[in-house]
């Protein structure tokens, strides 16, 4: 009986058994907890690796060998390596500063993605920076969700080429340069894609060559200060405020290109300011506020030659202004502007030469067959020297009472018209001569 009791006292003394709860609670209460991770410790756990580990270990003149991912900036480069990512390598900025950073020359950055730069003006925040480097290669790389692009601050002979450029910021003024040149020479900027900036800046910069790029959606496509011998070439530059903009810069060579719908409140097609010897050549400029702008040189040997362009479709065709003229207008074809021509001010001899170019609205003959009109081409101010002499009235231009006024004055003058540009030797309509047509290749940006 002793035994039985002191049997039942141990079964009641001994620990239940643990049963192990079934697979599919383990799973459940597994997605519970990383829902429940707190947030901070989920970004703390991404934070991408440093490449600047991998830049120093890779030999001066040797090629990085980081496999593909996201890698941690900023960067700095002060010895000739190069890098290919392949188009799958990412270099994150973290939002400060600079991505990266070229102390040094012979470095080629090719196939990589940069982003995330800082959002200072001041220290001109950029996907890039090159300083004091030459012959560097930037090739065939992403630069997005970064205030400044590439930016080129005394370095020369570098060649950027194939790469993808936009700034942050919807507001033009808000963004920074898609590519800006300071004290940089003898660069080339090639066949590059580059979008919502705020300009391409070429400042104090000497004999760099911009051929092949598309730039879209920005305030002006190329802002150039102090930027003598650049060469403008085989580019298209569409739906910015204004296209081409040279301040003090002589000698510049613009030809080749396509320039359209700079329809900004002050937006020109090209506009000039003090710059002498330029040569504007073979370019298609259509539908902009003013095709081309341009003041006098300062020197009459200085002239500004602007020869076999189609200019169409602009509010004004062209806007010369100052007394001394020194534009030489060739063989070009002006065709449904609202206004072929804006020259000086009323009353002022025109001191420019007009010759061998096509108007759409000629009216005269070409009875010996030679393509040249048998009388001259020329351009009255009637009841347009309303808005010619009183820019306010502009607003008012092509309005019923504007255009029944105008109509008025040249049936019955009731006071003597100005004239404005004649061209004595006018290419006749149907003539094959008319202007060679000479046109920018489109695809040859998007290579």
């Amino acid at each position: 009986m002793a035994a039985i009791r002191e049997q039942e006292l141990i079964v009641r003394l001994r620990p239940p058994l643990v049963q192990r709860p079934p697979a599919r609670a383990l799973l459940v209460a597994a997605l519970l907890a990383a829902l429940l991770t707190p947030l901070h410790a989920t970004r703390a756990a991404a934070v991408p690796p440093p490449l600047q580990t991998w830049i120093d270990l890779t030999p001066t003149g040797g090629t990085l060998g980081a496999p593909p991912g996201v890698y941690a900036g900023p960067v700095v480069i002060s010895r000739p390596i190069a890098i290919d990512g392949k188009g799958q390598i990412t270099v994150d900025g973290g939002g400060k500063g600079t991505v990266v950073t070229l102390r040094t020359s012979g470095v080629t950055l090719r196939g990589l993605h940069l982003k995330r730069s800082g959002d200072s003006h001041d220290s001109i925040d950029s996907g890039l920076l090159i300083e004091n480097g030459s012959h560097n290669v930037i090739e065939n790389n992403v630069i997005d969700d970064v205030l400044f692009g590439i930016t080129l601050q005394g370095s020369n002979n570098n060649h950027i080429v194939g790469n993808r450029i936009r700034s942050r910021h919807p507001d033009p003024a808000d963004r920074g340069d898609g590519v800006r040149l300071w004290y940089s020479s003898a660069n080339r900027i090639e066949d590059n894609d580059i979008a919502r900036i705020r300009d391409v800046t070429v400042s104090n910069s000497l004999h760099n060559r911009f051929i092949g790029n598309r730039i879209v959606d920005s305030r002006r496509a190329l802002n150039l200060l102090l930027a003598h011998r650049t060469l403008i070439e085989k580019n298209v530059f569409t739906d910015n405020a204004t296209g081409i903009t040279t301040l003090n810069s002589d000698g510049v060579i613009i030809r080749h290109n396509q320039i359209m719908h700079a329809i900004g409140a002050s937006g020109a097609g090209i506009a000039l300011k003090e710059s002498g010897t330029t040569l504007i050549q073979g370019n298609e400029i259509i539908h902009c506020a003013v095709g081309l702008m341009s003041d006098s040189p300062m020197h009459a040997i200085n002239r500004i030659t602007v020869i076999d362009n189609r200019i169409a479709h602009n509010f004004t065709g062209v806007s010369f202004y100052g007394e001394k003229g020194g534009h030489l207008v060739l063989g070009n074809r002006f065709e449904h502007n609202l206004w072929q021509a804006l020259v000086g001010e009323s009353g002022h001899v025109d001191q420019n030469e007009w010759r061998g170019n096509y108007w759409d609205d000629y009216q005269g003959f070409d009875r010996d067959a030679d393509h040249v009109g048998d009388t001259p081409y020329e351009l009255w101010a009637y009841a347009d020297r309303i808005w010619i002499e009183t820019p306010m009235a502009t607003f008012f231009r092509s309005s019923p009472v504007l255009e029944l006024l105008d109509f008025l004055e040249r049936l019955a003058p009731f006071a003597s018209p100005t004239l404005i540009l004649r061209d004595r030797a006018p290419r006749a309509h149907g003539s094959d001569a008319a202007g060679s047509g000479v046109r920018p290749d489109p695809g040859g940006a998007a290579r």
